[in-house]
C-alpha cells in the first residue's frame, strides 16, 4: 500500500523558513487537504512530497525509500503533480497537452498513439473537455485551461496525485465536480493532496485536513472548527449545516 512520510522536514528559500519540522503521514485511499493563509508553506509542502524540492534537513519516504534517492523516471509513472498557475507557450490542442501526461515527449504533428485513446478520453470526460479536444489549449478560458491540466495530472490514473490549488479559477459547478472527482479517485484507493483555500469544499469532500500556519503543522485533523479557523486565518467563522452540508460562514472581525 502506497505510503508518502514526511518526518520533521524543514526548508528554507532566500534566507526564509518556508517549512518548519513538518512530519505527516499519508496514505493510499486518503484525500488530504492542506489548508493554511497565504505564505504558510501549502505549495513548498506539495512540491516537496512530490520530490521537486528537496528539504535542508528532515526526510521525505515513499514506501520506507527515501524521496530523493528514487529517480523521477521511476517517480513519474507513479506520482502526478499540478502545480499552481500552470503555464503553456505553444499552441497545442488540448488532447494533445493531456497525452502528455502519459509520456513527456510527443511527435509534434504525427497521429497519437491509438493506445492512449481511452485513457485520452476518459480523462477529457472527466474534466468536462469533451467537446475542446481539438481547440488549441492556449486558446481556453482560465477555467478551462485549469481543467485540461487537471486531466492531464488524472489521465495516468497514478498511485499519487499531488495538486496545487486545482479549483482556483473554476466555476462554482466545475469546483464542485472537481472536488467530487478527487474524493472518488481517493475511494478508489489513490492517495491525493491538495492545496485549497475553499474551507466549505474541503471539509466537504477531503478526509483529512492539514492546517500549516508559518511554515508549521497547526492541525491533522478530519475536520475543521471555529476556533481553528480563526486561530489560522485570522478570521471568525460559523459552522453550519452538518454532515455532507457542512460549511463555514465566514464573518468579519467586527460580528460576533
Amino acid at each position: 500500500m502506497t505510503m508518502l512520510v514526511a518526518e520533521h522536514v524543514s526548508l528554507s528559500k532566500g534566507g526564509r523558513a518556508i517549512l518548519r519540522d513538518v512530519s505527516l503521514q499519508a496514505h493510499a485511499g486518503e484525500f488530504i487537504a492542506v489548508l493554511g493563509p497565504n505564505g504558510a508553506g501549502k505549495s513548498t509542502l506539495l512540491s516537496a512530497l512530490a520530490g521537486l524540492s528537496k528539504p535542508d534537513s528532515g526526510k521525505l519516504l515513499l514506501d520506507a525509500h527515501a524521496l530523493n534517492r528514487i529517480s523521477l523516471d521511476q517517480l513519474a509513472p507513479r506520482r502526478a503533480y499540478l502545480p499552481q498557475n500552470p503555464r503553456l507557450e505553444w499552441p497545442i490542442s488540448v488532447e494533445r497537452l493531456v497525452a502528455l501526461g502519459l509520456t513527456p515527449k510527443l511527435p509534434a504533428v504525427d497521429e497519437l498513439p491509438q493506445s492512449f485513446a481511452p485513457a485520452i478520453t476518459r480523462a477529457l470526460e472527466l474534466c468536462d473537455l469533451a467537446q475542446l479536444r481539438d481547440q488549441p489549449a492556449t486558446t481556453l478560458s482560465g477555467g478551462e485551461f485549469a481543467r485540461a491540466m487537471l486531466a492531464r495530472a488524472i489521465v495516468s490514473m497514478p498511485q499519487i496525485l499531488i495538486v496545487d490549488e486545482p479549483i482556483t479559477g473554476l466555476d462554482p459547478r466545475h469546483a464542485m465536480e472537481c472536488m467530487t472527482l478527487l474524493s472518488r479517485f481517493a475511494r478508489e484507493g489513490m492517495l491525493v493532496i491538495a492545496s485549497l483555500h475553499d474551507l466549505t469544499l474541503a471539509t466537504r469532500h477531503a478526509s483529512r485536513i492539514i492546517v500549516l500556519v508559518d511554515g508549521g503543522v497547526v492541525s491533522d485533523a478530519h475536520s475543521l472548527t471555529e476556533e481553528l479557523i480563526h486561530k489560522a486565518f485570522g478570521v471568525r467563522a460559523m459552522a453550519t449545516g452538518a454532515g455532507d452540508s457542512r460549511g463555514f460562514t465566514l464573518l468579519s472581525p467586527s460580528e460576533k
